[in-house]
């Protein structure tokens, strides 16, 4: 090996690079999070109101006084009591806008709906 062509980077400048370049052909994953029952008890907070077409991970809190739940993309959370949180991990393969309801009687038509805007 001769050595034409390289360029000596010191090994602070390497691993600052590393940091900050992802390897090629790595994904970002996409985290959406949803807090359920607040400003109000019928009401769902999503942190992002459009994402990329892939992997969505719904990271569901319900800071509410009652059960709810997270629908969206044919998944659903469990019924989570005051408190509780789950992840939810959707794919979507196409561009579109995906609605999301709580399932328990009343609460969608009472305004825990809305829809994701997917690019």
């Amino acid at each position: 090996m001769s050595g034409k062509g390289l360029i000596a980077v010191p090994a602070s400048i390497a691993v600052a690079l590393a940091i900050v370049l992802p390897a090629s052909g790595a994904s970002t994953a996409t985290v959406v999070n949803v807090t359920a029952g607040k400003p109000s008890e019928l009401k769902f907070t999503l942190s992002k109101k459009s994402v990329a077409k892939g992997v969505v991970t719904f990271k569901v809190t319900n800071k509410g006084m009652i059960e709810h739940d997270f629908k969206i993309g044919g998944k659903a959370t469990k019924k989570l009591k005051a408190g509780q949180s789950q992840t939810l991990k959707v794919t979507f393969k196409k561009a579109g806008k995906f609605p999301y309801i709580c399932t328990l009687p009343g609460h969608a038509a009472g305004g825990m709906k809305g829809v994701l805007a997917v690019k």
